[in-house]
């Protein structure tokens, strides 16, 4: 796992130098580069993998899902947002650059991570236009936008299970889901294989979630790299204040549970997915 998160760093370097304008490329490669688990391109690779496909034409794949995911980070942390000053350790986009720098560089990451999908894939036509549309539709308003704009929207409102169920699917899970049906793509995986990655990215990523909300109230600014406790001062709608911390803790865990599962009713063995589901639940305890 620790190499590909190397090879995912090492690509993502040279994906994106700096060009002119200066200013909005080295705002992009201030939070691409900022470090960070690279979830989403390990899991796109090792989707690649797991169905018989070349990791190597993955890639470009890969570090358009990391560059999605980067850019949600980057206008989460605006102050018409989430309004945060720290991420992984380190000042905010907005905070380092400006307001409209961030919002530009986030732009810019959508844009950059097709145009890589489209100029960088040793793939065949028809497979980089389904790759195209999951990365689309994560990014879009039936993606993360929804999600975010739902999460907003709920601050200091009643607390509901079934729209927090909708946020944590849309802000987190679909894009899991996209970065593994697309690895999957690339191998030409048939439909009950993108099936079980759509199920496993699911439930992986709406753990995923659930345990960010524990950890939003157990743990540190030291260990996370952000502020803590921001969504219970807020009053946001999340699983720890709906359902209680140990109740939280209990859901991880069946969920967890319930991914290896689907990868074991379809005899996937992965060392990386099960390192990644451990890794969930050794944090959420």
């Amino acid at each position: 796992m620790n190499e590909l998160i190397e090879l995912v760093n090492k690509k993502l370097d040279e994906y994106l130098p700096v060009s002119y304008p200066e200013e909005i490329f080295e705002s992009m490669r201030y939070s691409l580069l900022a470090g960070g688990k690279r979830l989403r391109p390990i899991m796109c690779l090792e989707a690649c993998r797991v169905f018989g496909g070349d990791m190597e034409k993955a890639l470009p794949t890969a570090c358009a899902f990391e560059m999605l995911h980067t850019q949600s980070l980057i206008h989460d942390d605006l102050p018409c947002m989430d309004n945060d000053d720290y991420r992984r350790g380190k000042l905010t986009n907005h905070k380092n650059f400006s307001e409209s720098t961030a919002v530009l560089a986030g732009d810019a990451l959508i844009s950059y991570g097709q145009q890589l999908i489209i100029d960088k894939s040793d793939l065949p036509a028809e497979i980089i236009v389904k790759i195209l549309r999951e990365h689309a539709l994560a990014a879009g308003a039936y993606g993360i936008i929804a999600g975010q704009i739902v999460d907003i929207a709920m601050e200091g409102k009643p607390y509901d299970a079934k729209v927090l169920e909708y946020i944590h699917t849309h802000k987190t899970a679909d894009l899991f889901k996209a970065a593994l049906k697309s690895g999957a793509h690339v191998a030409n995986a048939n439909e009950q294989q993108l099936k079980t990655m759509e199920d496993f990215g699911q439930t992986l990523g709406f753990a995923f979630q659930i345990c960010d909300d524990i950890l939003d109230e157990i743990s540190t600014f030291e260990e996370m790299g952000k502020t803590m406790g921001k969504d219970k001062k807020e009053g946001k709608l999340t699983y720890t204040a709906l359902f209680g911390l140990e109740e939280s803790k209990n859901k991880l865990d069946c969920l967890l549970d319930e991914s290896c599962a689907i990868l074991k009713k379809q005899n996937i063995n992965s060392e990386i997915f099960n390192t990644i589901i451990e890794q969930i639940r050794e944090k959420g305890k």
